[in-house]
Order: C-alpha cells, then structure tokens, then sequence
C-alpha cells in the first residue's frame, strides 16, 4: 500500500470548554512523522479541535502528503442501530444525522437531550443512559439499573479489547457515548470537507484516512508526572508512524464491518515492537545541496554523520547477554568501583606517616583477607592484609610483606612510609554516580567486566541492525554454477555479506537480481520485511541498465552522490519505503572500498554507535606516484619493513589486490608527489572494523 507521511491521533472530549490551561479530560493531538512525534497539541474545545484539524489536512495535502488520522471514540454502533435510526445500513448515515441534529457550542450542547429523543423511538429505557445534568430528561435513565436496548450491549470489536466500555454509556469514568455523539458530527464535516476515507467502511486509498484508536489497547497510564491524555496520544502516534507500509496494511486489511473497528486489535505486538522502534529516517536524509557536482569524501561524510540516526528497536537485556549490542543509554555506576577502600598487595596495614627510622607496632590477632567485612585497627597498632581487602577502620597505608620483620607479635620495619602507600580508594576507578559506559558503545569483554564491577544487571540496547545484500546484473552467476560467456561469478554478495557480519551487524542474503526493473522492485519488497537497511551492488550509476538508481529516483527518494573518490564515484543513496538504500559500484574492488569508507560507519551510525573514525598511521611510503588533484585516493597496501607498500594495479578489476592488501593508504584531494619515505597515510582494514 502507499505510506502515509503523516500521523495524527486525538484524544476525543464530549464535554464542555476546559479552558486556557492545559488540564485532563480535554481534547489532546499530536502529529507524527516517521516515528518522531511533535509535542502535544491542548484543544479547549470542539471548535478550536475542528479548525486545528482543518488547518493540518488542509497544509499536509498541500505539501502532497498523505495523512492517517485516529480518533479515539468508536465510528460505528452495535448491528441494528444504523438501519433503525436512518433507514440504511450504512454507519455513515449515523454521521449525517448527528451531523443534522446536534448542536454544538464551546459552553453547551443538547448531547442528553438528543439521547433521549432517541430512547423514545425504542421506548424511553434505552439505548443511552447516564445524565450528566442536574434535570430529569425524560427518557433517559440515570442509571443502567433502569436501562433496558433494543440492541447489542457492545460491538464485536468491544469484545476483542479487554476493558473498553460500551457506546451506549453517556458518562463516567472511561465511558464514550458522549464523545460518539459529540465527535460524529465534527468528522462528518472533515470527511466532506477533505474527501476522507473512513475505515474500514471505506477503502484507504485517499489523501486522508480516519481510523478509530483506542490508547489503552496497547499503553498504560504513563508517567505519574504527564497528563494521560496528552501523553497516550504522543506515544500512539509516534507508535503508528513507525510502523512500515507492509505492516499498516496487514493492520487495515480488516472486514468492512458496519459497525466498525479498532485499529491494532489483533495486532498489539506488532505496535508494541513499533514503539520501541527509533525515529526512521527521512525521504530527505540523502538529498545534497543544490548545485554540488562532485563532492569530496571529508564532505560526503559529514552529510551522513549529520543526517543519520539509530533505526532499530531499543530493548532491555541481562549484561551477560549483551555482549555485541549496542548501548542506547548511558549506564550509571550503581556502585563505586572499588566499593571500599581496600589494600593493592599483600602486608601490613596501620596508619601511615613519613617518620624516618625504625617503625615497630604490636600485631593484632587476626587478618584483614577479600571479602571479609572491614574491623577496626586503633591507632599505633598493625594488622595483617591481603590483596584486595578492605581497609579495616584506621588503616590507611600498607606496608609491603617483604619490607618487614614479625617477631614478638610486634611487626617492624623502617620508614619513611608514604600515607596511602599501597591501597586503592573507593570509587578512584568508577564512582557511583559516574556513567561507567556511555550510549553508543558496543558492549564487548571490557565492557561486560565494568558494567558488572559497578552493579549493573540490566541495560538498554538496540537491536541488532539487519542489512540486506543483493547484487544486480544479468552478467552475474552463483559461484561454482555454470558461467556463460559474458558472465561472471558474483564476488561482490560473500564480501559485503562478511564485512557486515565482521562489523557486528546481521547480514540477509537477498541473492542475486537480473537487470528487471519489476523484479529489482519486487526484490527490494522482500528485503524492507528482513532488513533495517539494504546494500545493493551494482547498478548505482544513470546508464540504461542502472536499475537501483531508476527504481530509487522513480520512488522519489534517490540521490545520485557523485563523490570525488578513487576507486568509487558513483554511490545511489536513497529510500525504499522508509528502508536506506545504499547502492554500491558494481566493481568488487570499488564496491569494498565504498563498502567500507561509507557504509560502515553509516551502518554503525544506524546501529546506535558513536559515528567512527577509522584510526590512520602516518608511515614512510615506499612507492613513487604522481597524485593529481580532484580526488581522495584509497590505494590497496601494506607495511612491509616499515613502509607502505601498495598494490602494482591500481585498476579496480584487479581483485586479488583485495587480499594482498591488508589496509589502505589514503591520498588527499590535493595533488602530490609521492617518493621512497614521503609520509602518507596508511590505515590498516582492522581500523575500518573488519
């Protein structure tokens, strides 16, 4: 299905004005874009909620986007209420007539009035009830004691969501008739006024779609400090902006009920996951400053360290399960490390001080060994210690065991003896208090040991990032399948699909496409279900047979980065269906060295890390090259006694020069003259990651 660009959900109100103030029980909005939500939106009453919403469809259809609206209040009535009321079967018919017969100011409105009308038609005890004013309305009980309907107590899709309350009820905590009655009309005049479709009435094929939400089907209360309301929209809206086209059209693949449906029944886990789900990136991310020809790789990659952010879920695990994930908080020391202040070595411990001469101090009973609680020690006395011990109260120093002579229950030796000699302090590693491990970083062994030292159990950490590899080419074959003449065996997937795994990201062999546009696309479908970001090789360029960077620009999401690099240039980077697209050289030699100059650290970017930079070594060179100016230059090498070696080609069909090399040298944009001994940049491939 097409995406929508743009989600608004509303917190509904059926009763009066609540005024200027923010407070409950109002009427709540926000809009959301791509999973990042704006803050929330206080509408006082009805009138100003119209015109709000007015306002919006009429700005975003304007700027060409497509918006999915949820309100929360139901859009139909029980089976039989329709027909009985307007004759028709149709639930829209309920919208025109409460749009003919309600009337509505910010101070007022004949909501009870209008439910009783209504009751006398079935004979006065129901199907409303509840009467919110001080008068008895005739037909219309207070309670549900006197009630008695013609028609079904709830929808069927009541029925499917734990706690929602009945149409019928006018008033209460939780209950929604009156916001039905009130909010009816209201969407009536939208519909008209924006030609909006309604679900699941209608199909969802237009600029504007009303969908009915319910915040509790898949949210709680919030934070204690945050209206309800308010927030339940905000964390709704944010939640359905995240989710991708394929799984909004699961979503709203529902039976045209005429009672209508509540968006997500069925489908809570899925909107759960989304909402752990970061911001996706926008259509726009890639897009260059008008005019750029050809830009300079430092430039190029400062566009994607500025424009790139987190795209996977954020989720909580054990640390010892969280080796290889990516922290997406800052860790705070629970505890100092070390906890007390203990001894570095085996000795003696006493209260230091920096007398010369001869020390001799009587020896108490006992030792002070790791993990037993710390005594005490009164001054001018000494007691045995073992590494790792804490400091028993009035010790402050220790002596080493070689240092000293025990006899007589006395210990001796001679000073002077520094105060604090031997020891550590408690918290002179990690402070409790102090992040012990920042957002960002990729929890190896290190990490592990810290965050346990300083007791930690649990962390927040993205989910791995999935990236799928595809080659493109009619001339490609399977290695070790029979080669045509013309073809040529597909070295490009095996090195794209190692270098992710080495990075710590989880490849997805998507194989291998022919130059079919209708299958490219069909193939870039299957991927965006398995992947957070898709590596395609191939095909990046503008020729007749570039099929990514066609299908890319016909999406409306492609820029062609031509970028004044050596082996390389031609990068398509766009979006399919909100999943980055990152289209490789065709070239195995150029499509590694983009591979990892550009896509690894925006993969590690999108995988919740710090951006990185890869460390170079300045070292003598031991080649001789002319370098004209235009282009950064990456030259397959290696350190052979102390010098940079490079590769005898430096033509890009050259494979084998991937394996000889075991690192880079980097040539800036400027031109030089490169001898024996001239300085250059050599930067190993562990430093890219792999």
């Amino acid at each position: 299905m097409t995406p929508f660009d743009t989600v608004v959900v509303v917190d509904w109100s059926g009763g009066n004005d609540t005024g200027a103030a923010p407070c409950a029980d109002a009427i709540w909005a926000c809009v959301a874009q791509q999973g990042r939500a704006q803050e929330p939106k206080y509408l006082r009453n009805r009138t100003a909620a119209e015109d709000w919403l007015a306002d919006l469809f009429a700005s975003e259809r304007a700027a060409g986007r497509r918006v999915l609206a949820g309100f929360d209040f139901p859009f139909g009535y029980p089976k039989g209420f329709s027909h009985a009321l307007t004759g028709t079967d149709d639930p829209l018919a309920v919208w025109s007539w409460f749009a003919a017969h309600v009337e509505d100011t910010p101070k007022a409105n004949n909501r009870f009035d209008l439910a009783a009308q209504i009751n006398q038609q079935f004979g006065g005890q129901g199907p409303f009830w509840f009467n919110g004013l001080k008068r008895d309305i005739d037909g219309l009980p207070r309670t549900k004691e006197a009630y008695q309907s013609p028609f079904p107590p709830k929808r069927q899709a009541e029925t499917h969501a734990s706690g929602a309350f009945s149409c019928w009820q006018l008033g209460g905590v939780g209950a929604v008739g009156s916001q039905i009655i009130m909010g009816l009309p209201v969407l009536e005049r939208l519909r008209k006024g924006f030609d909006a479709a309604v679900w699941p009435f209608e199909a969802v094929d237009k600029g504007i779609v009303f969908v009915e939400v319910w915040p509790s089907l898949t949210l709680g209360a919030g934070p204690t400090d945050q209206i309800k309301d308010a927030w339940q929209t905000v964390e709704l809206a944010r939640s359905i902006s995240a989710l991708t086209a394929q799984e909004l059209g699961v979503i709203l693949d529902v039976d045209r009920s005429t009672e209508g449906w509540i968006f997500g029944i069925g489908h809570q886990d899925t909107l759960r996951d989304a909402a752990t789900r970061p911001p996706r990136l926008s259509n726009s991310c890639f897009a260059l400053p008008p005019g750029v020809e050809w830009t300079p790789v430092d430039t190029a990659l400062g566009i994607l360290q500025q424009r790139l952010s987190p795209v996977t879920a954020i989720n909580t695990c054990p640390v010892d399960q969280a080796t290889g994930a990516v922290l997406a908080a800052d860790v705070v020391a629970i505890r100092s490390n070390p906890p007390l202040p203990n001894t570095a070595v085996d000795g003696y411990g006493f209260v230091g001080g920096k007398d010369i001469g001869l020390y001799r101090l009587p020896l108490l009973a006992g030792r002070a060994a790791a993990g037993d609680a710390p005594g005490h020690v009164p001054k001018g006395s000494a007691v045995r210690i073992l590494t790792g011990a804490a400091l028993p109260a009035g010790v402050d120093t220790v002596v080493l065991q070689e240092d000293v002579t025990v006899a007589d229950g006395h210990v001796a030796f001679r000073g002077p003896v520094k105060r604090g000699a031997n020891t550590r302090m408690a918290g002179e590693d990690v402070a409790q208090g102090d992040i012990a491990v920042h957002q960002g970083t990729r929890i190896g062994p290190a990490e592990a040991a810290v965050l346990a030292a300083v007791g930690t159990r649990d962390v927040q950490v993205h989910a791995p990032l999935r990236v799928a590899v595809l080659s493109t080419g009619a001339e490609l074959v399977e290695a070790g399948h029979p080669a045509a003449p013309g073809q040529i065996f597909d070295a490009n997937r095996p090195m794209l699909l190692d270098i992710i795994r080495r990075l710590g990201h989880v490849p997805v062999d998507m194989g291998q496409v022919p130059d079919d546009r209708a299958a490219l696309a069909d193939r870039l479908d299957q991927a965006i279900a398995q992947a957070d970001v898709i590596i395609t090789s191939g095909g990046a360029s503008a020729g007749d047979e570039d099929h990514v960077s066609a299908l890319l620009t016909q999406a409306g999401a492609m820029t062609l980065w031509r970028i004044a690099v050596k082996p390389g240039r031609p990068l398509a980077l766009g979006m399919w269906s909100g999943v980055p697209v990152f289209g490789l050289p065709g070239n195995p030699v150029a499509a590694m060295t983009c591979a990892l100059v550009f896509a690894g650290p925006a993969m590690a970017r999108m995988a919740g890390q710090d951006w990185p930079e890869p460390q170079g070594f300045e070292v003598p060179a031991g080649f001789t090259k002319v370098k004209k100016p235009g282009r950064t230059e990456f030259l397959r090498a290696r350190i052979r006694d102390g010098q940079a070696q490079v590769f005898a080609s430096e033509g890009s069909g050259r494979i084998s020069g991937l394996s000889w090399a075991e690192g880079f040298v980097r040539l800036p944009h400027d031109g030089m003259q490169i001898n024996p001994g001239t300085p250059v940049v050599y930067i190993p491939f562990g430093s890219f990651g792999v």
